[in-house]
Parts: C-alpha cells; sequence; structure tokens
C-alpha cells in the first residue's frame, strides 16, 4: 500500500504527528495546514508529482482546471479579492510558468495575496537549459513579494509557511515558490509550523501617535478638508472605522477605483470617483482643497495627472502600510505610515464633529453640473443607439446594487465603475495599477468559487473577453454560476476614443470583426443570448440573472461612444473635460 492511500482523509485534516511523506504529499498537507480548500491550475511534466499526489486529496482540496495559466492566476486573484485570503494556483515548469507573469504583475501592484507554485526541472539539470527549464525565480524577483526555489524536500513546509506568511501580512501580494521535480518525489519527515515573524520583515509598523495627533491638528483646523481613499481600506477590514471618521469629521471623501465599495456609493459623504475618468468635483476640488487626507492609495499618475500642477495649495496627510508609497510622488506634509485601521481608530477619536456644508455643497453643485452635461445622457439616453451606461444602470438596478461586480479594462470598466450603484461593501474586482485585459472572465469564476452566495457579474469589453475566451471551458465543467455580460462595440473602445481625440481619428487597428459570441458560448454548453435595442434590455439582463447557473448577455452598443470626464494624460485634474 503506497503512503498517499495511508493518509486517510481524517489524517490529513487532523495530523500533527510527524509522518514520511513525498515532497509533492508535503506540498498539499501544508496547504491544508493553512487552510487552503481550493487551488487553481494546469497540469505539467514538471509539476506532475504534485498533481498525482493531488488524486488522493480531491476530497479534501477542490481543484479547479483552468484552460490557461494565464486564466488560472487571475481565477486565484479574483479569490484571493473576495475572500480575503491568498488564491493559490499551479503551474509547470517553463511556459506554464512564464503564462504566470502578468498575473503575478497585476497582483503585486494590486496588493492581492497569492501563492504560486511551479514545478521545475530536476535539480541537477538547472542552468543547462533543459526541457522547459526557465529560471521563473530571475523572472518573477521584480514583481513578486517574495520568490524561492526549493531543490530539497524538507525545505517544502517552511517554504509554504512563509509564503503564506509573507503573502497576507502587511501590504498583501503575490508569492511563488518553484519546487524541482527531485523535491517533489523525495521522501522526507514531515511537520508543519506556521510562520509568525521574519527577521527584517516588519509588516505593520507600530503606529506613531504623534503623526496621528498632527494629522488630527490640521483636520481640525481644515477649512476645505477633503479625503481620497484607496484600497488600503478594504485590505485593512477598515470599512466601519473608515466610515465612522468620514461622518464624525463631516469631510466629502472620493475614491480610487480600488477603493470603490470602501463606503456605499449613495453615502451622502461618498462624492464619487477621483482620476482620468473621475467625477468632475473630485478632480476639480483636489486643487481647491486646504488638507487632503489620502487613505490606503499611492497617488498614482491616473489620480493626480500632472504631479507639477496637483494639489499645491495642500497640506497633505498620508496614512499608508507601505513606507515606500509615502513620498514617492506626492510630498507629504503628515506621514501616517500605519495599517488603516489602526490610524482611523486612533484618529477618529482626535478629530472634531464637524459638518462643512458649504464645503460639501461644491461638490454637489459640480455634480449637477456633470449629471447635467454628461450623466443623464450616459443613463438614459435620446439617441436610439444602446449605451453603455444604460446597461450598467439595468444591472443595478435588478440586482440592487448587492453583487460583485468583476470589470475588465477599458471603456466598460470605466463605465462600471462610475454608473452601478455599489450597496454592498467589498463588490468591486477589477485590475487597477496593471491595466490587464483578458482579467475579468476568470477573475469572475473565482469570485464566484469564493463567495457561491454572491451574485457575481462579469461586465467585459468585446476585445478584452476574447484574451480568456477559452475559460467559458472552466465554467462549463465546474458550472460556475457567474453572469457575463459583453459590452460590444466592436471596438478596442478605450484606444479609439483616444485616437479620435488626440489622433484625428485615426483609427489605426482598433475596429474589431467579432465572432459569433452567442453561438461561441452556447457550443460551451452555457446559456446565452443577445441584445441590440433598448426594448428588450429590461427583459434580458432579467432573463440572466435569474438564469440558475453560468449564463451570457452580449449587449450591442453604439461603436464610437466615448467615457466622460476626462483629464488628458499628463495635464492637470483641474482640466478635467465635459465633452
Amino acid at each position: 500500500m503506497s503512503l498517499a492511500t495511508e493518509l486517510t482523509e481524517k489524517e490529513i485534516k487532523t495530523t500533527t504527528e510527524k509522518k514520511i511523506v513525498t515532497g509533492a504529499q508535503g506540498v498539499l498537507l501544508s496547504l491544508l495546514e493553512e487552510g487552503v480548500d481550493t487551488i487553481f491550475g494546469y497540469p505539467g511534466g514538471a509539476i506532475m508529482p504534485i498533481y498525482d499526489a493531488l488524486y488522493d486529496f480531491s476530497d479534501s482540496l477542490k481543484h479547479y482546471l483552468v484552460r490557461h495559466e494565464q486564466g488560472g492566476i487571475h481565477a486565484a486573484q479574483g479569490y484571493a479579492r473576495i475572500t480575503g485570503r491568498p488564491g493559490v494556483c499551479f503551474a509547470t515548469s517553463g511556459p506554464g510558468a512564464t503564462n504566470l507573469i502578468t498575473g503575478i504583475a497585476d497582483a503585486q501592484i494590486d496588493s492581492t495575496p497569492l501563492v504560486c507554485i511551479t514545478g521545475q526541472v530536476f535539480s541537477h539539470l538547472l542552468g543547462t537549459d533543459a526541457f522547459q527549464e526557465t529560471d521563473v525565480i530571475g523572472v518573477t524577483m521584480p514583481v513578486t513579494k517574495w520568490s524561492y526555489q526549493v531543490t530539497r524536500a524538507e525545505e517544502i513546509p517552511e517554504a509554504i509557511a512563509k509564503a503564506f506568511y509573507i503573502a497576507s501580512s502587511g501590504r498583501p501580494g503575490p508569492v511563488l515558490i518553484d519546487i524541482t521535480k527531485d523535491a517533489q518525489n523525495a521522501s522526507f519527515e514531515f511537520g508543519y509550523k506556521k510562520w509568525k515573524k521574519i527577521a527584517s520583515y516588519f509588516p505593520k509598523p507600530k503606529l506613531n501617535l504623534s503623526a496621528v495627533q498632527a494629522a488630527a491638528d490640521l483636520i481640525n483646523q481644515a477649512k476645505k478638508p477633503f479625503i481620497l481613499w484607496g484600497q488600503g481600506i478594504l485590505l485593512s477590514h477598515a470599512e466601519e472605522e473608515f466610515k465612522a471618521f468620514v461622518e464624525k469629521a463631516g469631510i466629502p471623501a472620493a475614491w480610487t477605483i480600488l477603493g470603490l465599495s470602501g463606503l456605499p456609493t449613495e453615502h451622502p459623504l461618498n462624492v464619487g470617483m477621483l482620476g482620468m475618468h473621475g467625477n468632475y468635483g473630485p478632480n476639480l476640488k483636489t486643487n481647491e482643497a486646504d488638507v487632503i487626507i489620502a487613505i490606503g492609495m499611492r497617488f498614482d499618475d491616473r489620480v493626480t495627472g500632472d504631479l507639477k500642477r496637483y494639489a499645491k495649495q495642500a497640506k497633505i496627510i498620508h496614512i499608508e502600510i507601505d513606507q515606500a508609497e509615502i513620498n514617492k510622488n506626492v510630498r507629504a506634509t503628515v506621514a501616517v505610515n500605519a495599517d488603516a485601521k489602526e490610524a482611523l481608530q486612533a484618529l477618529t477619536t482626535l478629530v472634531e464633529e464637524k459638518q462643512h456644508k458649504a464645503w460639501v455643497q461644491t461638490f454637489k453643485d459640480c455634480y449637477e453640473i456633470e449629471y447635467n452635461k454628461v450623466i443623464r445622457d450616459k443613463l438614459y439616453p435620446s439617441t436610439d443607439k444602446l449605451q453603455m451606461g444604460e446597461a450598467i444602470r439595468v444591472i443595478s438596478e435588478q440586482t440592487d446594487g448587492q453583487a460583485v461586480l468583476v470589470t475588465d479594462v477599458g471603456q466598460h470598466q470605466m463605465m462600471s465603475m462610475r454608473y452601478y450603484n455599489f450597496k454592498q461593501l467589498n463588490s468591486n474586482i477589477t485590475s487597477g495599477g496593471a491595466g490587464t485585459m483578458g482579467f475579468c472572465l476568470p477573475a469572475a469564476m473565482g469570485a464566484k468559487v469564493g463567495a457561491p452566495d454572491r451574485q457575481v457579474v462579469a461586465v467585459i469589453g468585446d476585445g478584452g473577453f476574447q484574451m480568456t475566451i477559452q475559460e467559458l471551458g472552466c465554467i462549463f465543467q465546474y458550472q460556475i454560476g457567474v453572469k457575463i455580460v459583453i459590452l460590444n462595440n466592436n471596438f478596442l473602445g478605450m484606444v479609439r476614443q483616444w485616437q479620435q481625440l488626440f489622433h484625428q481619428k485615426r483609427y489605426s487597428f482598433t475596429e474589431m470583426v467579432n465572432p459569433d459570441f452567442v453561438g461561441i458560448s452556447k457550443a460551451y454548453g452555457i446559456e446565452a443570448s443577445k441584445v441590440t435595442d433598448r426594448d428588450n434590455l429590461q427583459a434580458e439582463v432579467k432573463k440572466m440573472l435569474e438564469h440558475d447557473g453560468p449564463y451570457l448577455l452580449e449587449v450591442v452598443v453604439e461603436t464610437e461612444e466615448n467615457v466622460f470626464p476626462m483629464v488628458p494624460a499628463g495635464d492637470s485634474v483641474a482640466n478635467i473635460r465635459l465633452e
């Protein structure tokens, strides 16, 4: 009898005694020790021993066979973003490992905790250019929090324990463990101990109360304070603390796209979206505020525009867990290098209870201007052609703002951010810093696996959908009940918009001749329909949402619709365009 069959399911779940196992079995036992129950992956030669061991662990570890390694890592991202736990994915060596790079880079910049495990050639072949050998450690080092190559089976438990600790502590991020085939095959005495600290690694800085007091003093003296919040609110699970701070201080607050759903859209002090396609008021008023409180965000270029003309009149309070982000782009008057939850708890006790009614009203006035010039025609268009905004409005209304909305990158992404009325916290999953087309479909798949009881709606452009379209196969095989909405304008819409506005309508290779999306979906065994006119939109969305199981809805929208407002790249946020 093999050792794998001797390890019963009961023993796998409860064992604390050391056992002689293979390295491959040690990988899976280590994952169980970390509470993992879901893996996304694709097998291959160099990781085959782990997959062979996985055959005996199928009751404890659910594995989803994706159709491409990029789909696997984006699915792990979606799973991590909705659950708050590290997503796990497997890939083989060489091209299998390199196919993970896009998702790893995406996870790194968006602070998504991942543990990626790749197989590698036998250790004696390392450096020989063996079949499917790639220096995956060298390739991934710039885009991971930590990466490590295991060449001995005895190293596996410690490496995996360390990986989970690093991935999920402090500012989260992706880690990668590369395991040679001989380490997977060799036997060793298994024992597991979770990591609680690492020398010279301090993931949660000690809160500096004097800095918090200095921040409170600035806020209490401010006449036009303005809050900018990012994903740090969600990552630190500080939604309630943030809401309490905003309401006590009475300060208008605006969000980055990854911070969205940290405060309900309809909250009276939620004044909208920052950045290139953000709302009129938040951009314009940035250059009028006297104190800006930035929480869990990094002042990236899409938020700031031209740094030389960004908020020069304001004193900046920056609350951020990652020391490297402080003073990187915008100089802070007061820096609070701390976990957002801890910082807000302390700050809220020190700020005075206020209502900046006149200042808040100026944001409302800006919204009225934007509504009359832009928003009304997007939500309730006068044109005969369907608009992206009205499609998002209908989805929002029929889900009552309660769905998890997963988006790809482009015009549909900006429309979704702007016009879906997010009522539930942690409901927005998108690719932010990297802007990765192809992210949405597998990420939505992973989100639905992670939150099976929530409605998950994937909103995708026709371009991004075709980058990972093969994951329809995984969705069908495991009957993952995600709802897929393709907003089809037969263009690479965001690039086309720039070509229209800044390149004299020279539409160079952005028009797309698309296939029959409904036919492809049905070929994969997924029910689908197509809507081309306004009269059928409500009914088709209702049909999709009520369908038991996965469903694809193609919505054909106007080909040359643009997203406004818009801050031209490199311009001042004060020069935001409404048309």
